[in-house]
């Protein structure tokens, strides 16, 4: 679906972020983008959604991009119900789709809640809400900037299992960012490690998705993507 290739960028005044970075997404695919701060890894996101200038490089869509961005915070805009925030990308398009903004909310198990504030609801409501409004413009790819990190892992986990729930039901490609190895291992279906604005290697989890989350978190596939995630980090080559 997604192909970024030779991609370079640097801040007007500092350093290079990225050095010919490439990468790919395929259809129905989790890509978990993991490495040390200041790597480079939001950035990707940002120059695919078109919130910064390209700089140097292709970005090439099989067909025409329809994406949905969900940031570290949930952005919710404190004034406006929760239906109002999740119908917020219907209204700055001129068409809200009422359907797809109902069916987002019980998707992300915030039915009834509507006329809450986000004051009203728990980080965690308030992350499903932001990706209730992701969802409402019915994207085919998701860009995920760390939208967990402020959770604690209870939380944390039942986001992830929703995030694998939305892609098995609804077909959707993820890139994801994160700086968990765990959460990269358990998501993901590649894991790219990247330092100093390129992709230094790959990781393949092989988790048996017919098993339970704690199984799966058990195994030894589990474990082996953990290590060799781990490997990677800290500088090892493939």
């Amino acid at each position: 679906m997604l192909q970024v290739r030779d991609l370079s960028f640097q801040y007007r005044g500092g350093d290079a972020v990225l050095d010919g970075l490439s990468l790919d997404l395929a259809e129905n695919e989790v890509v978990s983008l993991l490495g040390p701060s200041g790597c480079g890894k939001s950035t990707v996101l940002r120059i695919i959604a078109e919130l910064l200038d390209t700089g140097e490089g292709d970005i090439v869509w099989k067909n025409d991009p329809e994406l949905a961005f969900v940031f570290q915070d949930s952005a919710l805009m404190p004034w406006a119900t929760v239906v109002e925030n999740v119908s917020l990308p219907g209204r700055l398009n001129g068409k809200i789709d009422q359907q797809a903004v109902e069916a987002a909310l019980v998707t992300v198990g915030l039915a009834g809640m509507d006329a809450r504030f986000p004051a009203q609801l728990s980080g965690g409501q308030r992350m499903r809400a932001s990706v209730a409004r992701a969802l409402a413009a019915n994207p085919k790819i998701l860009l995920m900037d760390e939208p967990f990190a402020a959770l604690d892992e209870i939380l944390r986990f039942q986001m992830n299992e929703l995030l694998l729930d939305l892609k098995a039901t609804q077909g959707l490609s993820i890139l994801f960012v994160t700086h968990s190895l765990y959460e990269a291992a358990y998501l993901s279906d590649r894991v790219l490690v990247m330092n100093r604005g390129q992709v230094k290697g790959e990781v393949i989890p092989k988790l048996d998705r017919s098993l339970s989350g704690h199984d799966q978190r058990a195994s030894t596939a589990f474990t082996s993507a953990v290590t060799d995630i781990s490997y990677l980090m800290a500088g090892g080559e493939q």
